[in-house]
């Protein structure tokens, strides 16, 4: 059995953009990644709204990913970890470049190739996805600044820190995109797109191991 920890933000968590809800077992990526991936694979879901990579939000309790990722990784014990988070970190009350926030998500890949367990026969691997694009095209939408363009710099730069670290690495922006009214949060199409890719490059990981 193969356990895969899914630790995102609000795109891992379920925020629809058109209704205020959370996507549903039958709408989310995680659910139907784990409906599409051989049985042997079991899929954790470690989605949080507003989640940062490693920064104490002023204004929002308990959104540092860092702090949350080691309990979670000792609590499950997972053969691969899918970090998806950097989205929050583009919020303006950061004032962060694209490279920073990368270096971020850096910490969380160092974090859980570091870990050492003596009932694991080696640390989980570590595919490092760069997060989707900001669309600055809600007026409504606070928080988010001159994160476009920051956004779309994003991909570059985790591509250089996953390689540094040798972990396995995706771009998120080639494939999917968010809601083009709303701009942060993926529609259900997105949602099922992004579970079909996971769905076939997981395996991979495992079979490159072998």
């Amino acid at each position: 059995m193969k356990s895969i920890l899914c630790f995102g933000d609000s795109n891992t968590w379920g925020y629809s953009p058109d209704l205020p809800r959370r996507y549903n077992s039958e709408e989310r990526w995680t659910k139907l990644l784990q409906k599409q991936l051989p049985s042997e694979y079991v899929v954790i879901e470690e989605g949080l709204n507003s989640r940062t990579t490693v920064l104490e939000d002023p204004y929002e309790a308990g959104k540092n990913g860092l702090d949350y990722l080691y309990p979670c990784i000792e609590s499950h014990h997972p053969d691969l970890v899918v970090i998806m988070l950097g989205t929050n970190d583009l919020k303006s009350r950061f004032n962060l470049t694209a490279s920073d926030i990368s270096k971020g998500a850096a910490r969380l890949v160092q974090l859980v190739q570091n870990y050492v367990h003596r009932f694991m026969v080696k640390p989980p691997e570590v595919l490092l996805v760069s997060p989707t694009h900001v669309l600055e095209v809600d007026p409504l939408k606070e928080g988010f600044t001159n994160a476009e363009p920051k956004s779309k710099e994003l991909g570059y730069y985790f591509k250089l820190r996953a390689e540094e670290l040798g972990c396995h690495f995706f771009d998120a922006a080639t494939e999917i995109q968010p809601c083009p009214k709303e701009g942060i949060h993926w529609q259900v199409d997105q949602h099922k797109k992004f579970a079909e890719i996971l769905a076939k490059r997981i395996p991979s990981i495992f079979d490159d191991k072998a």
